[in-house]
């Protein structure tokens, strides 16, 4: 709508538009009718040009409520906006209601304060109804805050939601004014750019209330934690526990239960700063909400982005932030350090798991782990070396550090040390116990029974591993009386090596034959030769007669029979013929060392007319006491002729050892060929030794006694000098010149020394020692006094063998036992006549006509024999000297 006028001399006719009070009273039907017209007047010059078409007709203007706030105009159409004023006196402005609702709240907060000066007043009336009034109170006040805080949030969003509708009115009138090309831009910017600006300040002072108010929650929260803490204290009738107390409580759980709490509590305090330091921020400047967020953010991560903040506001909001942010830093820096020194601490102390497969597993620690270490690394040598993996609950840095200060090659063999325990599927699963294709169990060193019960207890939990086991498992044990015990918890999977009934069973052996402890070192031990089970399917059909001597670099000395489940048959028939299935048991070098030939030319045998000599009675003594006494009784009373002495000596009182004896389950009356003579005294004292006939005796065994069998270097010392004081007993009473006819010079000491007496004196009888620590072995080597057994070393070596072919415990248990077949030391003229010359195929032919089988021999002017001599087809010149060592029926 436009009028024209007289304005100018040049009469220029102007454009004219209703004035914002014109356009106010017209949308407001209730206001009086004769109200004044008030025009603007537009200069001609700052007019726009008329468009191409015609002006569309002027739209009628929408009313507008009085109640709507400051308008906010549209920034697409700013510049085509013009001011408008509204006259609404009906409502409140937006402000004016924020501060009412300021105001409403700072009333509310003294009425709380009040309220909790009034509770804490009525303290006084009894300690029940002051706890009740107290709570009440404060829940009282509580509420009246959440209730302030409540509706100060509502109304500002409904002030907000007002201002959006109005600011969607205004846009609307914005574009039918600017479609009449009638709106001015810059009264219009100027009045929506004041309504912004009154809401935005708005806004910010809820976002600086909003973020104080969050600060100060803690504090009330730990106040009136605090405050109930010590009101339950002060009732000493109530057994409550504080909430201090509780909450302490229920944080340690938190932490302690939940592996990843310390970070996420970290986070969460990290995100809170950054939320609360943005609001703070946004209520003293005049950014956006999202940069304030992103400006807290940095004063978080460089406490001196701060520096550039303007304004006593602004710079206490962001060091305040930059505080948090060093603490949070702080903590970080705590949180990473202690994950990484865990993380150390933990491969240190071997804590980690074990990846291997295929590897041999060692649980427990004792003196035989340096001796097996050290077979299994020459059984793996002709693998390239192996992994071998030891558990035990000792220290890994310690228990590395043993490991390096062993004296030998580990020949490519890497050996893993963890600690752990093996009565925790935990630490066994650590190990990769169900991926092992061996478990050794090693018995500890002191008490037999301690000793066999834990042994127990780890075939227990190795038998609870869920996902089975992949490789059998060897156990060491002290008693052969628990032996039965640990086959029945561990079944099939179970092979036992008991370790004093071996060395039982090898001292008695030696006592009889001198010379076979070596014998047994060479078979028992990977260095030399050792026993074999292979499968050889092109000598199905052939009789064992003609394996004998099918195998250049092996000497077979038995099958393992299919049809028969697979049981081993030592020294069998000739005639026996090998069926479809059928393995032959051989002793090697190693597994890939020998392989069947062809048969080789051998002359027949002619058969020597000589019977075995009867076995004569001998008189043995058995000086020191052990656990298995009992045990090596029966042995010795199956080997011994009838006839035979058994003397023991030791400090046991005589009636304790009928009684012990009993206790073992020997029944003296069954003793068939020996016969028990007891005396009382100590093995260390010379005038005790001297009250025995020391030179009668034709064999003497020294046994670690009991008393001090728990620590191996006590035993040994014991051992060694019981054996000195024999031999220089022995010395003293055999005749100089018997000695010189019996044997000439030995060794390089003179015939005169000392050490030259008990060599002499040694012909007579035989002397076997038990000896625990390698160390002793050299000393008695070099004197060569004793023929000695190496006790930890040899079980050492069966332990190692079993681990490596389980088929092999059953080889060694029918060599060890009182029937069956055993490895013994012949004269050579069972076998040939003086100066004959034959190859060793001959004289095994021969052999095989009194059903042995030779694996061996010593000549005369060798101190160690060969077990499977290469060159087997040679012939060569024999001595009726030399002896062989066989396997054959025991006697």
């Amino acid at each position: 709508m436009s009028l024209d006028t007289e304005s100018s001399p040049s009469s220029s006719r102007d454009w004219f538009f209703p004035s914002p009070s014109f356009i106010h009273s017209t949308s407001n039907p209730s206001q009086s009718p004769n109200y004044p017209r008030r025009f603007t007047t537009i200069p001609r010059h700052s007019r726009p040009s008329p468009p191409d078409r015609k002006p569309p007709k002027t739209p009628s203007f929408r009313s507008v409520s009085s109640s709507s706030s400051a308008p906010y105009g549209d920034r697409k159409y700013g510049r085509l906006r013009r001011k408008i004023e509204f006259t609404g006196r009906s409502e409140k402005s937006p402000k004016c209601e924020e501060d009412g609702a300021v105001s409403e709240q700072k009333r509310a907060v003294p009425n709380a304060v009040s309220g909790e000066k009034t509770a804490s007043g009525e303290m006084g009336v009894g300690i029940a109804g002051q706890r009740v009034k107290v709570r009440w109170q404060m829940a009282f006040s509580i509420a009246i805050l959440i209730t302030a805080f409540g509706s100060l949030v509502h109304k500002n969003f409904s002030l907000h939601n007002q201002v959006i509708e109005l600011q969607d009115q205004i846009s609307n009138l914005n574009i039918r004014l600017q479609a009449c090309n009638l709106l001015d831009p810059v009264d219009t910017d100027s009045s929506l750019q004041e309504s912004d600006h009154i809401s935005s300040k708005g806004l910010k002072s809820l976002a600086l209330l909003v973020s104080l108010s969050l600060l100060s929650i803690p504090i009330f929260v730990f106040k009136y934690i605090d405050y109930v803490s010590k009101l339950r204290s002060s009732d000493n009738s109530s057994e409550k526990v504080s909430l201090n107390k509780q909450l302490e409580y229920w944080v340690d759980i938190f932490l302690s239960v939940h592996p990843y709490a310390k970070p996420l509590a970290l986070l969460v305090a990290t995100l809170m700063l950054i939320c609360l330091g943005g609001l703070a921020l946004f209520g003293v400047t005049d950014d956006s909400l999202a940069d304030c967020l992103w400006l807290s953010w940095t004063f978080v991560a460089d406490s001196g982005n701060h520096a550039n903040s303007e304004g006593i506001g602004p710079r206490l909001v962001s060091v305040s932030i930059s505080f948090g942010g060093m603490l949070i830093f702080a903590m970080m820096l705590g949180l990473v350090s202690d994950a990484i020194s865990e993380k150390f601490d933990s491969l240190r102390k071997g804590k980690s798991e074990v990846v291997e497969q295929n590897h041999t597993l060692i649980l427990g620690w004792s003196d035989k782990l340096g001796s097996l270490l050290n077979q299994l690394a020459i059984a793996n040598e002709s693998l390239g070396g192996g992994i071998v993996v030891v558990m035990a609950e000792r220290d890994k840095e310690e228990m590395e550090l043993d490991i390096a200060k062993m004296e030998f090659d580990f020949r490519g063999t890497s050996v893993i040390c963890r600690s752990g325990s093996p009565l925790i599927l935990a630490d066994l699963k650590k190990v990769s116990v169900s991926k092992a294709r061996a478990i050794v169990v090693l018995a500890e060193d002191g008490n037999a029974d301690q000793s066999d019960a834990r042994a127990l207890r780890t075939v227990l939990s190795l038998t609870g591993v869920k996902e089975g086991l992949r490789g059998h498992i060897v156990v060491e044990l002290s008693d052969l009386d628990n032996e039965v015990l640990v086959k029945l918890v561990g079944g099939e999977l179970v092979e036992t090596v008991v370790a004093h009934d071996v060395i039982g069973r090898l001292m008695i052996q030696c006592a009889r034959q001198p010379g076979l402890a070596q014998i047994w070192e060479d078979i028992l031990g990977f260095e030399n030769c050792e026993f074999y089970i292979k499968r050889w399917p092109q000598l199905d059909g052939m009789q064992f007669e003609d394996v004998l001597i099918s195998f250049p670099d092996a000497i077979p000395c038995g099958v393992k029979v299919a049809c028969r489940g697979g049981k081993i048959i030592l020294n069998p028939d000739d005639a026996y013929v090998l069926q479809e299935g059928d393995e032959v048991l051989v002793i090697a070098e190693d597994d890939d060392t020998y392989a069947p030939g062809a048969l080789p030319m051998v002359k027949e045998a002619s058969f020597m007319h000589i019977s075995r000599p009867a076995r004569k009675p001998q008189k043995i003594l058995l000086c020191g006491w052990r656990r298995d006494v009992d045990d090596m009784i029966v042995v010795l009373d199956a080997f011994l002729a009838p006839g035979s002495e058994l003397w023991m000596f030791n400090d046991v009182l005589e009636h304790e050892r009928e009684r012990k004896l009993a206790d073992g389950g020997l029944d003296l009356s069954r003793l068939v060929n020996i016969t028990l003579v007891h005396r009382e005294g100590n093995a260390v004292i010379r005038r005790h030794l001297e009250s025995l006939p020391l030179e009668e005796f034709d064999s003497i065994l020294i046994l670690a006694d009991e008393s001090v069998e728990d620590s191996a270097i006590q035993a040994d010392s014991r051992s060694l000098a019981t054996l000195l004081l024999i031999r220089d007993i022995q010395a003293k009473r055999l005749p100089y010149r018997e000695a010189m006819v019996t044997r000439g010079h030995r060794g390089s000491f003179s015939q005169g020394s000392w050490i030259g007496e008990m060599q002499q004196a040694s012909d007579r009888s035989v002397i076997i020692s038990e000896i625990l620590d390698p160390r002793t072995k050299n000393l008695l080597s070099m004197s060569k006094i004793s023929d000695y057994v190496l006790s930890n070393e040899l079980v050492s070596m069966a332990l190692a063998m079993v681990a490596e072919d389980r088929q092999i415990n059953d080889v060694l248990e029918e060599l060890f036992a009182e029937e069956g077949n055993e490895l013994h030391i012949r004269q050579a003229d069972l076998y040939l006549n003086e100066g004959e010359e034959l190859s060793f195929y001959e004289i095994l032919l021969r052999a095989r006509q009194r059903r042995e089988i030779v694996i061996g021999y010593r000549v005369a002017s060798a101190e160690r024999a060969v077990i499977n001599p290469p060159a087997k087809s040679e012939r060569r010149r024999w001595s009726v000297k030399d002896v062989f060592v066989v396997i054959t029926e025991k006697e």
